[in-house]
């Protein structure tokens, strides 16, 4: 019997299940997008191209661990190191004398900005006794292998710039600037542009001498691939990490480790929100759709159907419609996977080689979940129906309670206090764990509204009542009634506002309350009158010192831009850091960094020294004399002393250290810029024309000489992906609850058909129930921007301390548009339908089916 009575239902009265149908598509959609990016860091890979011919490659391990106990034993977590690491080039050395080993070659590369002479482009700089690890078209052409002093350059290139063996051109790389006689042409078809030094210069140019980038091995005749990597892998033992098959591509494409790491967050933490989001809407859609047919429940009682069989019934008419719902979603995430993921390689946060990882897993994920959720939320719905007395069913169903049930009150309140509870406890933490409790707060405050729903709403009608009765005459007064007389029907159009404001509320306020912070920092702190900045990949080290002979100069000071890993808890974080070139003595001259203990001056007694932001301090609990625990960008463990603290960190640099103690350990020892400060009385014009004519030397790539506001410039677009990623985050999470709030208003006001029939047949004119519409939808957005605006503040306060030391930054560009778009919405969502019943005689509505 269930059985029948569901495919009936669903064949010969399918509007009853256009709302859950809607709401399913959609959830599915956003599950199988995120679920496809998760899929895609989890497996993103490229093929090698430089190590293809290369069976076994040593390289570091580009990441930091750090494991933490657990209930059951230990629990490793990994980051993704900022910079590129690198492996000891001794090992080259111990691999070669392994008896499967034919050759262990080291490879390393470098960047060589374009040439101001000699008409060269960038190249990439190596080693000589990597020629030949590509392949064997990678060869000696013309000429005969580098010397001191000497360079052999790919052919292409050399012809291109009409240079032969013989020509002298002058190249700048991190590890200094030099003119080299042209040895030798070498074949690199498909390299691009390079140029291979005596490795003995390569070693010192690349600015990190004693490492390589990666090894190169090749086995014996008859040693097979997986004996060959076992010997290695005994040899190098933690030392290194052996690659094989796809994995040498991420060798020769480092971003690809970060890449991952960003998708897997992306999908992971994002997608576990978003799938809470859809699920939580699906539950809430299904379970309107349901109450919405309890007179039909109540009559199947009526006549006999037993609470088993109404459960079963809705049950199967899940299974019906959540499946095909589920599937038809899948195109549209697919749809909306591809442009996220192409937006993301076209930022750069993704290398261009990755592709989206498309699989059956995220669809079948999709699909399962959507049909659980609809289950779970149609067994629920039907408990009150199901319980009714067969000869009181008709009577109770006609009849909204009067009020919640005692336990949806009581697990109300629990969640509310825990969503009081956890704001409370993150205003403790620092930044990066108080983010961690945002969305335990959200989601206790989310389903804290969703069971307290009808007493929010009659709390709203209560306030708002008095002033619509005054102002909207009967209208209002209707709209006042009637929002208190069905509460529970209100609720449900009331909560998928409230997600909407809490969710997009919390991620683009989180994100202007940054850039925020960020910009006033960066205003207040810059102090330094030019900010030279490179043409190409960056400055040489002695740009700073030129800088400072140049007349009229009282100060010039070079910043390194690098990262660190510091241990939060017991998880790994990244923070943004600056490598000091020139004395740390003068760098108040060029920065206000609000020093709030010791001395930055302090930073040039030794390359052992460091300075913190004071939220940083706090969180690795540090103060000035104690060591401080991090990792370099590469990977590398140090304790530096602490010397100073600040507190403009989210400007300019959560961490300062020497230049020194960073230079070894970046992919490139560039400088990002110079800043420079002019002696009092010098001509501010004649100053910047001296340091164009000295920061550019022939072979440097070009400089520019810009004033503060260049400074700024760069800092705000290192926050572009950032910003942008938390903006489409707002916007997924923000159409999907849109399009929630909109289906069930639609729901709603096409349920009112009778009553809306009734308040015409007493009188009401269609004016009249347009406006009682109007004035509803306004009660319901005004409730769902408070509550939800109410929500992401208490979520938004301990993040935003945390992580900007301010309170939670609201622009009214920002703020505006999401509360007007939010009434638009509820303005048209109720507006469209009520226009559809008004067309609809009193009589015919009245006498029609539910």
């Amino acid at each position: 019997m269930s059985n029948g009575l569901a495919r009936a239902s669903v064949r010969f009265r399918p509007a009853s299940f256009a709302g859950t149908f809607i709401a399913l598509v959609f959830g599915a959609a956003v599950i199988t997008a995120c679920g496809t990016l998760l899929q895609t860091g989890l497996t993103a890979s490229v093929a090698p191209v430089r190590y293809a011919q290369t069976p076994v490659v040593v390289a570091a391990d580009p990441n930091v661990s750090v494991t933490r106990k657990v209930a059951d034993g230990t629990e490793t977590t990994k980051q993704a190191v900022p910079e590129r690491a690198r492996v000891d080039a001794a090992l080259a050395g111990r691999i070669a004398a392994l008896p499967g080993v034919a050759s262990a070659r080291p490879d390393t590369a470098f960047p060589v900005p374009a040439g101001a002479t000699g008409g060269l482009p960038g190249l990439t700089g190596r080693g000589f006794a990597s020629l030949g690890i590509a392949g064997p078209d990678e060869r000696p052409a013309e000429g005969r292998a580098p010397g001191t002093g000497e360079v052999v350059l790919d052919a292409d290139t050399a012809r291109a710039a009409h240079l032969a063996p013989g020509a002298t051109v002058t190249l700048t790389a991190p590890g200094g600037t030099g003119t080299y006689r042209v040895s030798g042409l070498a074949a690199a078809p498909g390299g691009g542009p390079q140029a291979w030094f005596a490795d003995a210069v390569a070693d010192r140019l690349s600015g990190h001498p004693g490492t390589v980038d990666a090894i190169a091995v090749q086995p014996r005749d008859g040693v097979d691939r997986r004996t060959l990597a076992d010997q290695v892998r005994q040899a190098v033992g933690g030392a290194a990490t052996v690659f094989t098959g796809d994995a040498r591509g991420a060798v020769e494409q480092p971003a690809l480790n970060e890449s991952r790491t960003m998708l897997t967050a992306l999908g992971g933490s994002f997608g576990g929100i978003a799938t809470m989001t859809a699920v939580f809407a699906v539950m809430s859609t299904v379970a309107l759709a349901t109450g919405q047919r309890a007179r039909e429940f109540a009559l199947l009682r009526a006549i006999g159907a037993t609470p088993r069989q109404i459960r079963r019934t809705i049950a199967t008419e899940a299974v019906l419609v959540a499946p095909v719902a589920g599937a038809l979603g899948i195109l549209p995430g697919l749809a909306l996977a591809r442009w996220w993921f192409g937006e993301m390689a076209s930022r750069g946060a993704v290398p261009g080689d990755v592709a989206l990882s498309v699989g059956p897993l995220p669809m079948l994920a999709s699909v399962a979940t959507c049909t659980l959720a609809a289950l779970a939320a149609g067994f629920l719905a039907a408990r009150g129906p199901a319980r009714l007395r067969p000869g009181q069913a008709l009577g109770a169903a006609a009849v909204e309670p009067a009020r919640p049930g005692k336990v949806r009150t009581v697990a109300g309140l629990l969640l509310a206090a825990g969503g009081v509870a956890l704001a409370a406890v993150a205003t403790g933490l620092d930044g990066m764990n108080a983010a961690n409790t945002a969305l335990g707060v959200v989601m206790c405050f989310l389903m804290a509204v969703a069971l307290l729903g009808p007493w929010v709403a009659r709390a709203a009608a209560g306030v708002l009542g008095a002033p619509l009765r005054a102002a909207a005459g009967a209208p209002g007064s209707l709209a006042a009634d009637n929002t208190r007389a069905n509460a529970r029907r209100l609720a449900s159009a009331i909560t998928p506002i409230v997600m909407v404001t809490a969710f997009c509320g919390t991620l683009l306020f989180m994100q202007s309350t940054v850039r925020h912070v960020t910009g006033e920092q960066v205003r207040t702190g810059i102090t330094a009158d030019h900010v030279v900045g490179p043409a190409g990949p960056g400055l040489p080290a002695a740009t700073a010192a030129r800088a400072a002979g140049v007349p009229g100069v009282e100060a010039a000071v070079g910043v390194l831009r690098t990262g660190a890993v510091y241990r939060a808890g017991d998880m790994p974080a990244t923070a943004t850091a600056l490598g000091v070139n020139g004395d740390p003595a003068k760098l108040t001259r060029v920065l206000d960094l609000g020093v709030r203990s010791g001395s930055l001056a302090d930073l040039g007694r030794s390359a052992d020294t460091v300075a913190l932001d004071t939220a940083l301090a706090d969180t690795l609990g540090v103060k000035v004399g104690d060591r401080a625990p991090l990792w370099l960008g590469d990977g590398t463990p140090v304790r530096p002393t602490v010397v100073a603290t600040y507190e403009r960190g989210l400007g300019f640099g959560q961490v300062l250290l020497p230049r020194a103690a960073v230079a070894a350990h970046v992919t490139a020892g560039y400088d990002s810029q110079v800043l420079v400060a002019d002696a009092p009385g010098a001509d501010r014009a004649a100053v910047a024309a001296g340091l164009a004519a000295a920061a550019g030397p022939t072979g440097a790539g070009g400089v520019t000489v810009t004033d503060r506001a260049g400074y700024a410039a760069q800092a705000d677009r290192a926050q572009e992906i950032s910003a942008w990623a938390n903006t489409v985050m707002a916007g997924v999470l923000g159409g999907f609850a849109a399009v929630t709030a909109a289906n069930t208003l639609v729901m709603t006001v096409l349920d009112r058909r009778r009553e809306v029939a009734l308040l015409r047949l007493a009188g009401t004119t269609r004016r009249q129930v347009r406006g009682m519409m109007r004035w509803e939808a306004l009660l319901v957005a005004a409730t769902g921007l408070a509550v939800g605006g109410v929500i992401a503040w208490i979520t938004l306060v301990p993040i935003t301390r945390g992580i900007a030391g301010a309170a939670p930054h609201v622009p009214a560009g920002t703020a505006l548009p999401l509360a007007a778009g939010a009434v638009l919405l509820c303005l048209g969502a109720t507006g469209l339908p009520a226009r559809a019943l008004l067309r609809t005689r009193p009589v015919a509505a009245g006498g029609g089916k539910q």
